[in-house]
């Protein structure tokens, strides 16, 4: 067991890493720039499953909360969570719980993988939009039409291209099909 918590740490960090590299690939539109994170939180969900995505995202948001610049733009900092991006960055942790989760009920089917990309990227985006529209002052419709409509598309890619990489991925991650919903059960720090 020793061996495979190893491994699931190793893994755990690397798509922390990812997930910090894909905030550098921002995009400016407005107050919520577009980033490649999200495709990372989704694919960390798909591989890791519900405890290691967790723990994963949890390493990447204490990381920026201590200043590492791992948040869009190569910003840093808690100060970043009292900004209007900070529910989406806070919705990172239940979203990729719900990825995983549900990727694990699934069995780690296509179908099963691309619902939970779906559910995850709405917890995001839940998350998201009340932070905006509360720190802004901006109405629900206003905070929907900046922080929400600009990205469906965006995300929609993402979603598909995350269940399409979890498939190649999973071997060399090693969970499979098969085993992903047994790993749930195994030992976890």
């Amino acid at each position: 067991m020793p061996e495979y918590r190893l491994k699931k740490m190793v893994f755990a960090s690397l798509c922390a890493a990812l997930t910090a590299a894909g905030a550098f690939v921002a995009i400016p539109v407005g107050p919520v720039p577009i980033v490649l994170q999200n495709f990372f939180v989704l694919l960390t969900g798909l591989l890791l499953g519900s405890r290691w995505g967790t723990a994963s995202m949890g390493v990447y948001l204490a990381a920026g909360v201590l200043g590492l610049p791992v948040f869009a733009g190569g910003t840093g900092g808690i100060g970043r969570f009292m900004g209007p991006t900070g529910g989406y960055l806070i919705g990172y942790l239940p979203a990729v719980f719900l990825v995983g989760r549900i990727s694990e009920m699934a069995h780690a089917r296509l179908a099963g993988d691309v619902f939970a990309g779906i559910c995850g990227s709405a917890v995001v985006y839940a998350f998201g939009i009340v932070w905006l529209s509360f720190i802004t002052r901006m109405n629900l419709e206003k905070a929907l039409a900046i922080g929400f409509f600009p990205f469906i598309i965006g995300d929609a890619i993402k979603i598909v291209a995350a269940a399409a990489a979890a498939r190649v991925l999973r071997p060399v991650v090693g969970t499979s099909s098969e085993s992903i919903s047994s790993n749930t059960s195994s030992s976890f720090p």
